[in-house]
């Protein structure tokens, strides 16, 4: 359903976006800084308190008597980012004795600010939204958040609707988050660039091998003509988690053999003006969405959180269509084997807090919020929900500029998610040390051999290797 309302909303959230800045300190949790390269406090210390069992308080109906019940959230950037109200006012429509009071702690160490907060005698929120792991792991480790295991066993939450993600932030066996929004990668490309040199589309089922010839198929290296086959960012994560698209590895392994195949394909592109230069994208500072909405990139791998920005700034004519208005997305290309629909991606997730007097409540509504009907709003909102089924997806793809092949509506679907920074201990040293020598690698001021085996020095120092 084409929806004009959907338009406004997709203004509010390119707002959000623009607002946010490349510092990636606005409302849009990964809109241009995913979380792997965004500075992070240490995470929690290995021994973490064992859950309390509640399954009798998890079993109860919250406020099933009809008692008038507030709840206090905590959130950032209440003005600019539309699913905030939209998940309030869905909610208490649907649950008429309970009201949501939410607090705008800002963007700007949003997660520094809530631990202060919840660390405090006078903290009254009963629920907390989690911007990124580092924060989530810091407020486990404070014994600030409710273990929410009980009332998930008792409401039947089935989690692998979130895709692999809960076991990703799980503490010591329990979780004390449920993620109600995801941004994840995907491959943007330009039809008319393809149409014009006769190659077939990328397609949802593409090895590394495929893409990598794909992008070499396209492009055109003529001076004053030029037209790149694919485009990366200068966040290390638009080269690095290749590696970790099979399952098999994280940023936390402390040895990196698996970045070099990566590495070496992306280098070998620039080499040959497949790619343009990491150094002189350095140097310009260079925008990937001004890298797309030029016209003379064909692929470009980046976030779901784009899609808003690119539709919105197609309608309101920031973006000349005629450069970049016939587009479309496809799944992140994987390694032989790996099943197709891998990709990486950030959450933003919702707790109950420990000092909470409305337990039952607060669970019911990030129950609410992380399931079936919050998951609609967020939909509707031209936002990525953690919980994507058909119903979702059709939502997304029916907004008013979302391309209408049946590719771009199939990329919605995820076969397997991994974040880009998974709980562990030590993450920020660990982003600090992969990112300087990523830098390094992309300059060609170390080979890729010498700056994957400083990363497994540097780390392995960390992780007491």
């Amino acid at each position: 359903m084409k929806k004009k309302l959907v338009s406004v909303l997709l203004a509010a959230t390119m707002l959000a976006s623009v607002l946010a800045g490349c510092g990636g300190s606005g409302s849009e949790p990964a809109a241009e800084t995913p979380a792997a390269e965004t500075p992070a406090t240490d995470a929690a210390p290995a021994e973490t308190p064992a859950p309390e069992t509640n399954d009798t308080a998890a079993a109860e109906t919250p406020a099933a008597d009809g008692e008038a019940v507030t709840l206090k959230w905590a959130i950032w950037d209440k003005d600019i980012t539309p699913y905030w109200q939209a998940l309030k006012d869905n909610y208490e429509a649907a649950n008429p004795n309970v009201t949501i009071e939410m607090t705008d702690l800002g963007s700007t160490d949003y997660m520094t600010v809530l631990a202060t907060e919840l660390s405090g005698s006078g903290s009254d929120f009963d629920v907390v939204t989690i911007k990124d792991v580092p924060g989530y792991a810091t407020l486990v480790s404070k014994n600030t958040l409710e273990p929410l295991d009980s009332y998930i066993s008792a409401a039947g939450i089935d989690l692998s609707q979130y895709g692999g993600v809960d076991k990703q932030v799980t503490v010591n066996g329990s979780l004390y988050e449920l993620p109600f929004r995801n941004d994840f990668w995907v491959v943007f490309y330009n039809k008319d660039i393809f149409d014009a040199a006769g190659v077939a589309y990328p397609t949802n089922d593409m090895t590394f091998d495929e893409y990598d010839a794909l992008a070499r198929q396209v492009a055109d290296p003529t001076f004053g003509a030029q037209v790149y086959g694919t485009h990366y960012h200068t966040w290390r994560s638009a080269v690095q988690l290749f590696g970790v698209l099979d399952g098999q590895h994280s940023i936390l392994d402390g040895t990196y053999d698996y970045f070099k195949p990566y590495y070496e394909m992306v280098l070998g592109q620039e080499d040959d003006s497949i790619c343009r230069n990491y150094a002189d994208l350095s140097a310009e500072g260079l925008h990937y969405s001004a890298a797309f909405s030029g016209g003379d990139v064909a692929m470009l791998n980046m976030g779901s959180w784009y899609i808003s920005t690119l539709i919105a700034s197609l309608q309101s004519g920031e973006y000349d269509s005629s450069l970049c208005g016939n587009w479309g997305i496809v799944k992140y290309p994987h390694a032989e084997g790996v099943e197709a629909g891998s990709t990486l991606g950030t959450i933003t997730g919702l707790a109950v807090t420990s000092v909470s007097d409305n337990k039952d409540a607060a669970f019911d509504f990030v129950e609410w919020v992380s399931g079936a009907e919050g998951a609609k709003v967020m939909a509707e909102t031209g936002n990525f929900p953690a919980l994507m089924n058909d119903e979702v997806a059709g939502i997304i793809a029916g907004l008013e500029g979302f391309p209408t092949d049946a590719e771009s509506k199939e990329a919605l679907s995820v076969s397997n998610l991994y974040l880009e920074v998974p709980y562990a201990e030590n993450v920020s040293e660990i982003n600090d040390i992969l990112d300087t020598y990523h830098k390094s690698i992309m300059n060609r001021e170390m080979t890729i051999d010498e700056g994957i085996a400083a990363m497994n020095e540097e780390v392995g120092k960390v992780l007491g290797q």
